[in-house]
């Protein structure tokens, strides 16, 4: 299906670009990554206030059409953290998930969820759209599976009886946070733009 509209996806993980555009394959819309130099102060109190910075920083680096997602884990039992810091809670994506255990080991309640802000800005960088996404789950005891990426080992989303990482990623793209948004977020782009 030819694109008809490209839009900068404000990210420098080409796997996260790679999983949008599996994600949106038949909605004839194509993301690409941001030009060089792309690096947002993301100083936001909200996964709403950094999906704005990163969608208005590659707008304005980029003179195009932009969307940005500020995603990460929500538990319950730790006030919501680690939240906006997931992507900084540990150095390393296993030592995330290390103290993330670690923080929980006492604990029984183990509901999360994974959440996702999406924004979508013009080449002015004025908000066009807004969207959130989740998936509803639980942390487990210990990691299982090598899909995807992050907290996915150890975050078992509701219905399922395996993580997030044991699924396929085409299981993974109809049930994550990050679809949940991006498809709201394609759906305002073909009833509004394309």
């Amino acid at each position: 299906m030819e694109s008809k509209i490209e839009i900068v996806f404000a990210t420098g993980n080409p796997h996260k670009l790679q999983e949008i555009n599996d994600i949106s394959k038949n909605s004839e819309i194509k993301f690409i990554l941001p030009p060089e130099g792309f690096d947002p102060d993301e100083n936001g109190s909200t996964f709403e206030e950094n999906s704005y910075i990163k969608a208005k920083t590659a707008a304005m680096l980029s003179g195009k059409m932009s969307l940005a997602d500020d995603s990460g884990l929500c538990v319950e039992a730790l006030s919501g953290a680690p939240g906006i810091h997931s992507a900084r809670y540990a150095p390393t994506a296993s030592a995330r998930i290390d103290k993330l255990l670690s923080n929980l080991a006492e604990v029984s309640n183990r509901k999360a969820k994974f959440v996702c802000a999406m924004t979508l800005v013009d080449e002015f960088g004025n908000v066009l759209d807004r969207e959130i996404g989740e998936c509803y789950g639980e942390i487990t005891e210990k990691p299982a599976g090598k899909n995807g990426f992050g907290y996915d080992p150890i975050f078992k989303p509701d219905g399922y009886d395996c993580t997030i990482a044991e699924l396929s990623e085409n299981l993974k793209n109809k049930i994550s946070h990050r679809s949940n948004a991006l498809n709201k977020i394609i759906s305002y782009i073909k009833t509004n733009l394309v």
